[in-house]
Order: structure tokens, then sequence, then C-alpha cells
């Protein structure tokens, strides 16, 4: 008789091994997994421990960017909102409330705010609609319909769009990543390139970053500017209508908990009437509009759904054949990817340092510059000519010029991208902030003598007849584009102002080779004729005649020869040295100070060295050196070499002395 024997019962269970079965009658366990079995111990276990921290860092990267999106859709979304609610029509005032001294200003501020609303919302971008209009004409009893184009603010486009192919990219990044980590612990060599290549991709990525950012913040700063003002209108109307309701009802004015109660119930009724007004113009055209782009945004997806499937169906040799290539493509390449991330990263990190303008542009706006300098130093050149009733004019001028790479790096930080028409508002804004130009009239009382003769005893009298004395002050002060930048700029712009700065927006040569080598001319400089008395002096005239050769070159530090340059030490060694007046070497200001002989600033003549200290921190009394001209005059190197006026408040305020060359 043949004997049935039961099924042993096996149970399966998932151990760190892989899956294991378990024979309950024998309790012999076989291993089901296919997968190898993992290795904790020595380097294996260094590798698992950072690829796991390496693969939460790019969980950490991707929870951020989610962050951002997410913080940018919700930026668009109230962009939008602001954009497509209808201009809020201002107050109107009655001629009494305007002249009521208890509600003029508020009504005053009322109107600021209604301006600077409507100026806001005209910075706006708009763009025209196709409309259609019926109209009954009564002598043919038809109705036709008229089109016409409706401007209306464009909506805003702030969204962070996602790239489909990240994904992909990145899991690619993490498998190279996970196999280069596996062998880069025998090799030094290849675990410094693996650091150097992360090190590349991150920075890449966060140039990348910061770019995109700053431009959609850009693009979203005038929905930003009308949303900003269209508060601050509601709330300058809400306080008038809540100093209206005071006045006609002095009852209301009890303690501050009562009136701070009063003032919210009005600003919220005031709301709540502006809804309702909006809701009334808008409702209607808003639904019928949403119904039928909703139905031709339907339509169009089904019908591109379709030619999608389609095209598959009768291409899918070729599509299968293109996508087995692609594979061995990203295969071949792995191996690359460390330079290819290196050469990404170093390519993010020059755009993200680089001027965005055109070349042509950034030259024609220095050229604009240039131009409203020529005009304030044609200003001033005319101001005894515009005022001429002055018995004696005074100038405390500072010097008129700017580095070209500031307002370069000052625009490109302000405006990211710009071409000469867009950038003509900022640049005048810019210099009007630099150069303040005042005029200042000072009356003396002044005596002259009067000798008189009596004709019939002969007798002569001598008197002091007082007379008015009148003195024109002029004085210019300028405040270079550097200091700006800290006042004017964002945290975030004069970081980028910085870097532009550091690069020079990896274009030193924009503005032609003639500025970096110091040709001369190559700087707008302020002139001086020298009085041909002065001049008399041999060593004099040999130092001025050297000196003018270099006007107009530019300040670079260090410099200390026509190739490279000057700074302010570096230029008045070489005309010493090279009028044959002295020879005084290569030195600093406080070396030159050290060469000469002090003297008192009244035995002060044309030819001898004029000193000051604290322009900056140079670890000696004197910080910087020019040659004095005569008549409040000297020649230095500022930016660029230059005549200036020891005269103006600066300067006096930093001089130190005078010294006479051996």
């Amino acid at each position: 008789m043949q004997e049935f024997k039961a099924k042993a019962k096996t149970t399966q269970k998932m151990t760190r091994d892989g899956v294991v079965e378990t024979n309950q009658a024998t309790g012999e366990q076989t291993r089901k997994s296919q997968r190898e079995t993992d290795d904790f111990s020595g380097d294996a276990t260094e590798n698992m421990t950072e690829k796991a921290l390496n693969r939460a860092a790019t969980e950490r990267q991707r929870h951020k960017a989610k962050k951002r999106r997410r913080k940018a859709k919700k930026d668009a979304k109230q962009a939008a909102k602001a954009a497509a609610q209808p201009q809020a029509s201002r107050l109107q005032f009655k001629e009494e409330e305007r002249t009521d001294p208890e509600l003029a200003k508020y009504v005053k501020k009322s109107e600021k705010a209604a301006d600077r609303l409507e100026a806001a919302r005209e910075k706006i971008p708009k763009q025209k609609r196709i409309k259609a209009a019926r109209k009954f004409d009564e002598e043919t009893g038809r109705a036709k319909t008229r089109l016409y184009f409706e401007k209306t603010d464009k909506p805003p486009n702030g969204k962070l769009h996602h790239n489909p192919a990240d994904r992909p990219v990145r899991e690619i990044k993490n498998y190279v990543h996970g196999k280069v980590g596996e062998v880069e612990k025998d090799n030094s060599g290849v675990e410094g390139a693996h650091k150097s290549e992360k090190l590349a991709e991150r920075a890449g990525g966060y140039a990348s970053r910061k770019l995109k950012e700053g431009y959609r913040s850009h693009k979203l700063k005038p929905y930003r500017e009308a949303a900003k003002a269209e508060a601050a209108s509601q709330k300058a109307d809400t306080n008038y209508l809540y100093h209206k309701t005071l006045k006609e009802n002095p009852e209301l004015a009890s303690n501050p908990l009562s009136r701070f109660h009063q003032k919210q119930q009005i600003k919220r009724q005031y709301a709540k009437d502006l809804r309702a007004a909006q809701k009334a113009g808008k409702t209607a055209g808003k639904t019928a509009g949403a119904a039928k782009n909703a139905r031709k945004a339907a339509g169009k997806a089904g019908e591109a759904t379709k030619k999608t499937t389609d095209f598959i169906a009768r291409h899918w040799k070729g599509i299968l054949t293109v996508g087995v290539f692609l594979l061995l493509i990203v295969m071949i390449f792995t191996g690359l990817s460390s330079c290819a991330a290196i050469i990404q990263g170093g390519v993010s990190s020059v755009l993200g340092t680089s001027y965005t303008a055109e070349d042509e542009a950034i030259r024609e706006v220095e050229a604009d510059y240039k131009e409203l300098e020529s005009g304030l130093r044609e200003e001033i050149a005319d101001i005894e000519t515009d005022y001429p009733d002055y018995d004696e004019y005074q100038y405390h001028l500072d010097e008129i010029g700017h580095d070209p790479f500031a307002l370069a790096s000052y625009l490109t930080a302000k405006l990211y991208d710009y071409t000469r028409e867009e950038a003509q508002a900022e640049i005048q804004a810019l210099f009007e902030k630099q150069y303040t130009l005042a005029l200042r009239e000072e009356i003396q009382t002044r005596y002259r003598t009067e000798t008189t003769t009596d004709p019939e005893t002969g007798e002569t009298t001598t008197e002091e007849i007082p007379y008015d004395y009148y003195i024109l002050h002029v004085t210019l002060t300028n405040k270079n584009i550097k200091t700006l930048a800290g006042e004017l700029l964002t945290p975030e712009q004069k970081e980028m102002f910085d870097v532009y700065m550091e690069t020079k927006g990896n274009k030193p040569d924009v503005f032609g080779d003639d500025y970096a080598t110091g040709t001369p001319g190559s700087g707008e400089y302020t002139d001086y004729e020298i009085p041909p008395e002065a001049l008399s002096d041999e060593r004099f005239a040999a130092m001025i005649a050297e000196a003018e050769k270099y006007l107009g070159y530019p300040y670079v530090w260090g410099g200390s020869s026509p190739s490279t340059s000057f700074d302010c030490s570096g230029f008045v060694c070489w005309v010493i040295n090279q009028s044959g007046v002295g020879s005084v070497g290569r030195t600093t200001a406080q070396g030159i100070f050290n060469y000469t002989t002090p003297i008192a600033p009244g035995e002060a003549k044309p030819g001898d060295i004029i000193f000051f200290t604290g322009t900056y921190d140079s670890g000696s009394a004197v910080s910087h050196v020019g040659i004095y001209a005569g008549n409040g005059m000297m020649i230095h190197c500022g930016n660029p070499i230059s005549y200036a006026s020891v005269n103006t408040p600066y300067w006096q305020s930093h001089f130190y002395s005078y010294g006479r060359l051996p």
C-alpha cells in the first residue's frame, strides 16, 4: 500500500541577507533572494555610509528646490491676483473738504497714495486683446459687430517650470557618484577629482539658481510694487474716512480702544464695498471667458494626445532604435561625467559673474554718462557768465569722473540686462545722486578810504566808507558710484555688484585697450592753464611738462610707469625722476615726504609737493601726494590723473603739509 507523506510546512521571511525560506519540520533554511549579500565590513561599510550621505544630500537639495518652486508659484499667484484686479477709483473730495484744516492732511495723503498707485499700475507690462462690440444701427435695423483692441495688464509669468529631464539626470549622477565612491578610496587622485567634481556641480547649480531667481524677481517687480501701492492707497483712504466720520460724529471719539475698533470696522466696510464694485464690473465677462478658455484648452489637449499616440504607433521601431542608441551614449560618456561636470560648473560660474548686456550697449551707456559729466563741466565753466554781478568767485570742486566698470557693474546688478534706451532713466538718477552742485552767496561789508579837500579852507579829510562785497561760492560734491551702490542697491544686488567689480564682468577690455593701458586722454579729467609767470621757473616748467603727458591716465594701485599707469606716489616719483629735478627712486607718499623739506602753507609755490593724511588706512601719517601748481591747484593721480583744487572741503580736511624738493 502506497504511503502518502504530507508536504513539509515552509515559511518565508525577509532578513538583512534577503528572503530566507525555513522548513518547519526539519528546521533547514534556504536563501531564496538572488541579489548579492551586503558586506558590512571594512571599506564596504564606509562606501555604503558615504552613498547614504550623498543620497540624503541629493534629497535635501530636491526638497529645497520643491520649496522654491512652491514659493515662486505662490508669488506668481499673488502677482496675478493683483494684476487681475481692476483699477480702484480714487476718492473724490469736495472743495470744502480740501480746505478743512482737520481733513486737508488726510486728503493730501489719500491723493498722493492714489497717484503712486496709478504710476505703479502704468509700469505693469501691457498687452492688446481683440474685443468685439455689437451696435444696433437704427437706419438699417440691423446689429453690427465692431472689432477693436483693448489694452489690458499683462498677466505675470513667474512660475518655476519643472524640467522633466531633471529626475533622470539626477538619478544618473547619483549612480555615477556611487560607482566612483566605491573605488575612490583606492586612489587618492580619483578621490580628489571626485570631490572637486561634486564641489563644481554645487557651485554651478547655485549660480544657475541665483540667476534664474534674480531674473524672475525682476520680472515680477512691477506687480509687487502695484500690490504694495494698492495696499497703501486703501490704508490712506480708510484713514481719511475714519477722520471724516469722527468729524461728523464727535461723540464717537471716546477712548483709544474704541477708536481702534471703529477704525477697523470702517476698514472692513471699505474693503467690502471695493470688492463688491470689482465683482459687479468683472464677474460676467470673467466667467464667460473662463468657460470659453476651458473648452478651447480641452480641445487642444485631446488633439495633441491623439497626434502623439498615432505618431508612436506608426514609428515604434524608430523610437525603439533611438532609445537604445541614447542608452549606449549615456553608458559611453559615464566615465567622462567628471570633466563634463567641471566644465558645466565653470561655465555657470563665468555666466554668473559676467555683464549680461551687449558690449555695444555697455559702451554706449558709458558714453552717455560721460556726456552728462561734460555738461556739468560746461555748466561750471559758465558760472561767471551766467552769474556776472559778483566781485569774487570761490570754487570748491571735487573731481568730475567715475570708474566705467563701477557704472557697468551697478547697472547690471540693478537692471540685470539692459539696452541703451532702458538704462537712460537709471543713469540720470544715478548722476543726480553722484554729483551735487551748490551755489552760495556771501555778502561782506568792506571799507574803502576816501579823501576829500575843503575848497575854502584847503583842509583834507579822510574817512572809511562801507560797501557790500559779493562773493559766490561754487561747491561740487562727488559721491562715487561704489559708495552709492551700498546705499541704493539691495543686499542681494550689492553682492552681485561686488562680484562684477572683482571680475570686471569677465570683460576687462570692453572699454578698449586705451583704458586698460592708460593712453593719454582715455579718461575725462579737469584741465588747468598754468600762468605764464609760473613757467619762468625752469624746475617747475620741466616738472609740469612731464606731468601733463599723463593727464587722463587711470589710477592703478601700485602703478609706477606709463606702461602700467600710476598710483599717487608712483606718479609723483616718475615726474621727479624723469624731469631731472631730483632722484627719489620708487617710494611711498610717506617716503616722498621724508625726502622733502616741510614748509609753511604761506611759502608754497609752484613745483612744491603737497601731502594729505587719512584719505585711507595707509599705516603712515601721509596717505596721498600731489604736485602744487599755484593758485590753489594741484596735479595728482586721482582717477584719472587730473588737476584739482586744494581748497575743496575734502582736501582741506585731509591736508597735512607742503614740502620742497632739495
